[in-house]
């Protein structure tokens, strides 16, 4: 959709996070709590029972369709480093790595965090040697003009590809677990959202500007290890293959730390079945807000397509954030935040939110008749949980 300006939709989606982890950062020392943006909406909308419960339904199937593109893509790389694109041995790469990760946190946070710190830092490596060995071989006429499938196109693929930044948004999940919050949240956040806009513009850069868009179109599943070949030869695919099955393998390792800690939030506030609030006493865990949240990824991934779950997710994600902005800008007395701050990211979170529907409805109708069905789905199951609620605390009050 950017052609030439594809780093520049990353970096304009990381402006939109940016001005967004701000509302977080202040939520997240002000309330300190595992269920994260599903809190902070409930907050801020004390009156309604139906918007938190809402928000945190589409929370969770937000995180399950960006664990299935995390899975499809370490599948996509997976097969492709065994020189195959067989519809099943990439699946089952997909199905294997989300079980793999789902017994690791059943392990415990100790073994999950040491296992992501590991991965972060490998995978950082070899992207550093992509971006620095390959910047060194870009082609002007790949990058010129800018623009060369205008603005418009720009801001369609910032609204599109916005899902890659929806991991900052995890961190406040797992605020039990940090030491002095009040300082390590706001930083953790900001560290985080600003070293990957540069990472990402960088790596967007160098391989728009060592393969034609043509090309990285046509292997848009393992893009990134092709755009690696003209400059660093075989060995360069396959170092890259390697680093995307680590950046998707710690992907999915954190969205399942986060969200199993969500699921059993909601559960404990009877927006989801009682059941997901089941911990593992010794070491805390969510064990069965864990095992369920595979179940259903296991699912999504095994019949869902790379556009139509990619789609979804950035929908999903700008709609959560606009909510999380929105909240905060209601709450900017109680959290000692900027209204213009908080109001700018609602904003953009919800021009970006029409730009990809208008995206979808022109170039892949389809994704967005999902999106929308999916949406419908969310609201309906809200609805029934809202319904429950009320009518318990109904009984209790006449009791």
């Amino acid at each position: 959709m950017a052609g030439h300006a594809s780093y520049i939709s990353f970096f304009v989606g990381g402006v939109i996070a940016t001005i967004t982890g701000y509302s977080y950062a202040k939520l997240g020392v002000k309330y300190e709590s595992e269920g994260g943006s599903f809190t902070y909406i409930e907050k801020a909308f004390r009156g309604s029972n139906y918007l938190p419960t809402f928000g945190g339904w589409l929370l969770l199937f937000g995180y399950i369709a960006t664990l299935s593109l995390y899975a499809f893509a370490f599948g996509a790389y997976g097969a492709s480093l065994f020189g195959s694109h067989l519809w099943i041995l990439q699946h089952l790469f997909s199905s294997l790595v989300l079980m793999v990760f789902v017994a690791i946190n059943l392990i415990g946070a100790k073994e999950a965090g040491i296992s992501e710190d590991v991965i972060v830092g490998v995978k950082l490596s070899i992207l550093a040697l992509f971006t620095i060995a390959g910047i060194f071989f870009v082609k002007q006429g790949n990058l010129l003009p800018v623009f060369n499938t205008g603005i418009s196109g720009t801001l369609m693929g910032a609204a599109l590809i916005f899902v890659a930044y929806e991991g900052f948004e995890l961190i406040p999940n797992s605020v039990k677990e940090m030491k002095n919050p009040t300082k390590t949240l706001p930083r953790a956040i900001y560290i985080a959202i600003g070293s990957v806009v540069v990472l990402y513009v960088l790596v967007a850069l160098v391989a728009v500007g060592n393969l034609p868009a043509a090309q990285l179109v046509h292997s848009k599943e393992y893009a990134l290890a092709v755009a690696a070949r003209p400059f660093m030869g075989q060995a360069g695919f396959v170092l890259i293959a390697i680093a995307a099955l680590l950046s998707t393998s710690s992907a999915i390792n954190a969205t399942l730390f986060g969200t199993a800690r969500l699921g059993a939030v909601m559960a404990t506030d009877r927006d989801l079945p009682r059941m997901f609030s089941l911990r593992e006493k010794k070491k805390d865990v969510p064990w069965a807000s864990l095992v369920a949240l595979g179940a259903v990824t296991l699912v999504f991934v095994n019949i869902g397509s790379l556009t139509a779950i990619a789609s979804t997710s950035s929908m999903i994600f700008l709609t959560i954030f606009f909510l999380v902005n929105l909240s905060n800008a209601r709450l900017h007395r109680e959290t000692a935040s900027s209204l213009i701050a908080s109001g700018l990211g609602a904003i953009l979170c919800l021009i970006a939110l029409i730009t990809l529907g208008v995206y979808l409805y022109l170039h892949s109708p389809s994704s967005l008749v999902l999106a929308v069905a999916l949406y419908a789905i969310i609201g309906l199951l809200a609805s029934l949980f809202t319904k429950e609620v009320h009518n318990r605390y109904a009984h209790l009050n006449t009791s």
